[in-house]
């Protein structure tokens, strides 16, 4: 039965802050599990699964539309059993029916909506629909009554639909590829990706523009492996689309950090929610990016990102909140846009001259505001007072709601981009801030058996993690040991390994899943997600395996990302730029890994200078591994690497490897990058 008015369904118990979004609303909503199913095969009705996010706009529009409204509810609830998922907690789920809705339209979005069988099989899906018809549309209403008539009437067909999705989503290409993925198919990826770059305005295609960080890292890693012209060319889009969408509106000109997307080519105006994975994930690309490049451009948006992300996400418990929303006060976006009186009201004389470095006019740049976007491009410090005293008045507003629950895959992605971009930057605060929140995911996020759990909200951490959550958290404590944040991190990185191979890879298909082997039974066991606004967890997994097993000397761990490359050979080979992540683990695999080994105490200046000039030339991917006496080497690391890695006359030393080879030790800094250019 739907709640009386003003009561409160099923969701109110619920986490979820996407889920109690919705818990007012009249609709009878289940959450996902196997009570709504049971009472579908009970009442013989289909299941309607409403997917999305809390920073969702569209989520939030239809919910408006079509879940608040009593004669629209009152059909969900006497059609169907009607059940609400949050993504973010759920990515199996929302790769099944993603899948779905895109072999069925070619296209796919949020919110999501899908019908399914009492058994969880869908039958049809689509994403957003209006109140009425609508752009060739039709009214959510109309969907209702149609679905609910062929289930009705075409019990058969309906049945046999679902029989053929399932078969769709089970099947993949098969075909014999000419080679492997490796160097050469990363460099046919950058060709590909080049050929549809924006020059101009950075990115790549037209509107909508999205950061796509697993693009920009893929041409960053085969900068390496191209030809110098082409490296410089990749490296310089690159360089331009960072500094376009940091002077751009989908930068937060005012309080740091990236908003989600561009709704145009020009960076300028933004879907407004703030999403944990963009940050981390640019935080990165920005840092690797300033390391090839050293464009003084690049450090400041780095730095404003990680203040944001500790001032307005950082849990007080640990680790970081998932996402800000797009709308506050029921407008989107209405937190972060300006009038010319606003500026003035609060700037005075300084007024004039800030709304022309920052695109605030009339009628304005959105809707009647202005998003502020940087056109006079002067060096961050102009206009520093102006920015930070519109952001105090800015503190005044009611800002848009924070979904405060902490993801682990996200977190992982954050804890690389703060160490990573703290290594290079040499702040240790940095390293710190990701040091702390990989504790917090690896002793708050785990059951009583040790296995990692993805979400943590309100006090507790639930649903066992994905195949993006344990390669995120792998990454990101490989690259907290490269930042010489302790070696508990690379014995942390081993469990997370052996978990995925142990977990996530079938043998059988020489694949890696999204869902664990010993997971919820679903509708179909849903492979590797997609490259997109986040890594393809398979890839990304394969990366974290790759780099594993060269220090710690587990074979058989790259044996499953070697594996797992040949059974996606075809599918790379057909279409090289769909496949990022995966592309740079192989070329990673191809080429290995550059060790450097630094012998000496780290409390002697020498062997940090050493160590910090090491982590600056070589690439993210590479490792550096510092011990004080290389008899002792640490717990998880192959001894292979320190053997015979001795101190000269008592100095500490480097040594620079690839494979079993390495060079003669070098004592001076400046020594480090001579020996590089040969190993080149």
């Amino acid at each position: 039965m739907p709640p009386p008015p003003g009561a409160r369904n099923r969701l109110a118990a619920e986490t979820s802050a996407y889920l109690r979004q919705h818990d007012d609303n009249p609709v009878d909503w289940w959450p996902w599990g196997p009570e709504p199913f049971e009472e579908a095969r009970r009442a013989d009705r289909p299941v309607l699964v409403s997917i999305g996010y809390s920073a969702c706009h569209w989520c939030h529009v239809m919910a408006h539309e079509s879940f608040e409204d009593p004669e629209t509810a009152a059909d969900m609830n006497r059609l169907f059993v009607n059940v609400k998922v949050d993504r973010e907690e759920r990515p199996d789920v929302d790769q099944i029916y993603m899948d779905t809705v895109v072999r069925l339209s070619g296209h796919g979005g949020w919110p999501l909506t899908v019908f399914c069988t009492p058994d969880g099989s869908p039958f049809y899906a689509g994403t957003y629909f209006p109140p009425e018809p609508r752009h060739g549309m039709p009214a959510f209403r109309q969907v209702l009554e149609a679905v609910e008539r062929a289930w009705r009437t075409q019990r058969g067909e309906v049945e046999s639909s679902a029989r053929q999705i399932l078969q769709a989503l089970e099947a993949r290409p098969r075909g014999t590829a000419s080679e492997l993925p490796g160097l050469a198919a990363l460099r046919r990826c950058a060709e590909q990706l080049l050929g549809g770059a924006d020059t101009r305005h950075g990115g790549f295609g037209d509107a909508p523009k999205f950061p796509t960080p697993t693009n920009l890292e893929l041409l960053l890693a085969a900068s390496d492996a191209l030809p110098d012209a082409d490296a410089d060319r990749a490296l310089s889009h690159v360089a331009l689309t960072c500094r376009e969408m940091s002077r751009g509106g989908l930068y937060d000109q005012l309080g740091g950090g990236f908003h989600r997307y561009s709704v145009d080519a020009i960076w300028l105006v933004p879907h407004f929610e703030k999403m944990l994975y963009d940050q981390g994930q640019l935080l990165s690309v920005y840092a690797e990016t300033w390391r090839r490049s050293g464009d003084p451009d690049l450090p400041w948006p780095i730095r404003e990102t990680a203040r944001y992300l500790k001032r307005e996400m950082a849990a007080p418990d640990g680790g970081w909140f998932a996402s800000g929303d797009a709308d506050s006060e029921g407008e989107e976006g209405r937190f972060f846009v300006w009038t010319p009186d606003e500026v003035e009201a609060v700037l005075g004389a300084d007024a004039a001259a800030f709304a022309a470095a920052y695109d605030v006019g009339r009628p304005g740049n959105f809707e009647g505001r202005s998003i502020l976007r940087d056109l006079a491009r002067q060096p961050r410090e102009a206009f520093a007072s102006e920015r930070e005293q519109l952001f105090e008045a800015r503190r005044q507003r009611v800002a848009p709601a924070v979904d405060e629950k902490r993801v682990a895959a996200w977190q992982g992605l954050v804890i690389s981009g703060l160490a990573r971009a703290g290594s290079l930057l040499e702040d240790a605060s940095l390293v710190d801030d990701a040091r702390a929140g990989a504790a917090f995911v690896l002793e708050r996020m785990r059951d009583d058996d040790g296995r990692l759990l993805r979400v943590f909200a309100e006090g507790a951490a639930r649903i066992p993690a994905f195949l993006d959550d344990h390669a995120a958290m792998l990454a990101a404590c490989l690259d907290l040991h490269r930042a010489g944040a302790g070696d508990r991190w690379l014995e942390e990185a081993l469990s997370l390994a052996e978990a995925i191979a142990q977990r996530f890879f079938d043998p059988d298909e020489n694949e890696l899943f999204l869902a664990p082997s010993d997971g919820e039974r679903l509708a179909h066991r849903p492979r590797s997600d997609h490259d997109g606004a986040t890594p393809h967890s398979g890839g990304f997994a394969a990366l974290g395996l790759v780099r594993t097993a060269a220090l710690t000397g587990r074979a058989e761990l790259g044996e499953v990302a070697d594996r797992f490359f040949r059974t996606h050979a075809f599918e790379v080979e057909r279409v090289p730029a769909a496949w990022p992540t995966l592309l740079r683990a192989a070329a990673l695999a191809e080429r290995g890994l550059v060790v450097a080994v630094v012998t000496g105490d780290l409390a002697d200046p020498a062997a940090a200078a050493l160590a910090r000039e090491a982590r600056r030339l070589l690439g993210p991917e590479d490792a550096v591994v510092c011990v004080s006496d290389p008899a002792r080497p640490p717990a998880a690391l192959d001894p292979t690497w320190t053997a015979g890695r001795d101190l000269v006359d008592g100095r500490p030393a480097a040594y620079v490897c690839r494979g079993v080879t390495c060079s003669l030790p070098v004592t001076a800094p400046d020594g480090l990058g001579a020996v590089l250019s040969e190993d080149a």
